[in-house]
């Protein structure tokens, strides 16, 4: 079911009769798509650029497995037609739970076709201020105005690695989000640095194709998630969703504030950072378990330093003493948002771009202090909360975002 859109009809402005729209969106995963669906229907003229979920089709592995519930797995539409469950009705397929990261990024292609079938899969390689909006350059050359811009790229440009790996070729350090396919690691030692989700299934995977592997966690234990269903939260509990939002995002209590984007914001900061790290502390599936039962995971530990041992080895000296001679180090160390790395952004811009730890300070519409710039996803987390970080706070970040943009399109503001 296609939602009724405004297709981009591009208008050339007066500005160098360049082509102008009202919104680009860089972007096209979850929140970009998100983001165009409201917009669309709006009837607010919006352009999207980049790969359709390519982070997800390219710097996730294969067989991973999506860590949220399915109510959680659904990108927002305004009428909330394009949920899983109108996906699996319209295409006539079924989809096992826990889902699948091969079938959410289908889930997620089918949702494009539908809202933004002129996805363009150019990227944006330059974003300057102009008068009355923003200049956008291409990377084959073209440029266009556009009166507002939502960045909507995701995490991939935020990978944090350690500094004592610096310097190490691909072959023998890497990032988690570096692999798409790792079989090629089958009959190798793999050291795992990291105590979450990422860490702990990449072990999984990893020693199911045949590696040696070992995770090495700084955490005092590994905190599992859902290892069994409890009557509170099972769908046979009427009073199930009193408890638990469908955003599936923290524990009991502190769920329905994360869910609820505009009450966080409005917590002093030191409440605003114990409610996230709370509700997003590293953690595993419950669904892990059996599968790493024969993998060691060492917890309260800390690689001190790594050092090249020959030409094909890494030696790890751990905090306790012991040490690590290994075929390969994978780092499931995280994201750490820093959106001055973009380098997209003109020195101009980002002179008045105010950031706060990586993260843009967004007022609401998740407007930044460059009137007109929109962030959505992970970086609107330390204003709005961490729900920012997962498929289900596509709805409040595209909601918000459209009622802003509407709202000024009515006052004619740039």
């Amino acid at each position: 079911m296609k939602i009724q859109s405004f297709v981009n009809n591009p208008r050339k402005s007066q500005l160098n009769d360049r082509p102008v729209c009202q919104v680009a969106i860089i972007g096209a995963g979850p929140y970009g798509l998100a983001a165009a669906a409201h917009l669309r229907a709006a009837k607010i003229e919006t352009r999207v650029f980049g790969e359709t979920m390519g982070f997800w089709s390219r710097q996730m592995p294969e067989g991973m497995i999506v860590r949220s519930i399915w109510d959680a797995c659904h990108i927002s539409d305004p009428h909330r037609a394009l949920t899983m469950d109108g996906y699996t009705a319209a295409e006539r397929v079924q989809i096992p739970q826990p889902v699948a990261l091969s079938d959410f990024i289908n889930y997620g292609r089918w949702f494009q076709q539908q809202v933004v079938p002129d996805v363009d899969a150019r990227h944006v390689a330059g974003i300057e201020l102009a008068p009355h909006g923003f200049r956008l350059v291409l990377d084959d050359g073209e440029s266009f105005h556009a009166q507002r811009v939502v960045i909507a790229t995701g995490i991939a440009k935020f990978s944090r690695r350690p500094p004592i790996f610096d310097g190490f070729p691909a072959e023998l350090v890497s990032h988690t989000s570096e692999h798409r396919k790792l079989n090629h690691f089958a009959g190798k030692s793999v050291a795992v640095i990291g105590g979450g989700q990422s860490a702990l299934e990449t072990a999984a995977l990893l020693h199911e194709l045949g590696a040696e592997v070992e995770v090495i966690a700084r955490q005092p234990r590994i905190n599992w998630l859902d290892q069994k269903v409890t009557w509170l939260k099972s769908e046979a509990n009427p009073f199930r969703r009193i408890f638990y939002p469908p955003s599936d995002v923290g524990p009991p209590g502190l769920n329905w504030i994360v869910a609820t984007p505009g009450l966080f914001r409005q917590l002093p900061r030191r409440t605003q950072e114990w409610v996230a790290y709370r509700s997003i502390r590293p953690a595993g599936s419950g669904w892990l378990v059996p599968r790493l039962r024969t993998v060691p995971i060492r917890t309260s530990l800390t690689v001190t330093t790594a050092t090249g041992a020959g030409t094909d080895k890494v030696a790890l000296q751990i905090d306790d003493g012991s040490a690590r001679r290994v075929d390969h180090v994978m780092l499931a160390t995280g994201y750490r948002v820093d959106v001055t790395r973009h380098s997209f952004f003109a020195p101009d811009l980002l002179k008045a771009l105010h950031v706060a730890d990586g993260y843009p300070e967004l007022r609401a519409g998740l407007e930044s202090s460059v009137p007109g710039l929109h962030f959505v996803g992970a970086p609107a987390a330390r204003s709005f909360g961490p729900v920012n970080r997962f498929v289900s706070g596509t709805g409040y970040a595209a909601s918000s975002l459209a009622r802003r943009i509407v709202a000024s399109a009515g006052r004619n503001e740039p």
